[in-house]
């Protein structure tokens, strides 16, 4: 008689944990990148990155890429398939300029948003900081 009760509770927890696995994903908080240190920016978007080659704004956007990036480009930059692997963007204006668009205003393909707008979410800065800690990836 006490097997059904235990079942019923069993498949009530397999439950839950099988719809959280399923909404996991997409349903993530951005976590705030911590700037101290790099030089302010302004409100107007910059075209090229300003902290190209600073070793404080890699270490920054290696913590804002890990908190906030990885879990879709993979860690260390280093995409599983679920995004574009970032090391292979371009490097200098032409990279600058891709990335701006995409983390400014984010994807969609096909009715279906691929990535987040992170303008107004995390600072041009922090942004930034990130880029550069992707250029320190690059791989041709």
């Amino acid at each position: 008689m006490k097997a059904a009760p235990l079942k019923g509770g069993l498949l009530a927890v397999g439950l839950v944990l099988s719809v959280s696995a399923a909404f996991g994903h997409g349903d993530v908080q951005p976590q705030p990148v911590d700037t101290t240190g790099l030089a302010p920016l302004g409100d107007a978007w910059r075209e090229e990155n300003p902290y190209r080659g600073d070793a404080k704004a890699i270490a920054i956007g290696d913590s804002g890429f890990n908190q906030n990036c990885a879990r879709c480009h993979g860690l260390q930059v280093i995409s599983g398939g679920l995004a574009p692997d970032l090391r292979y963007l371009p490097l200098g204006k032409e990279g600058d300029e891709y990335f701006v668009e995409r983390v400014r205003h984010g994807a969609t393909t096909n009715g279906v948003m691929k990535m987040p707008a992170f303008e107004g979410v995390l600072s041009q800065e922090a942004l930034w900081a990130i880029r550069t800690y992707i250029e320190a990836k690059h791989e041709e």
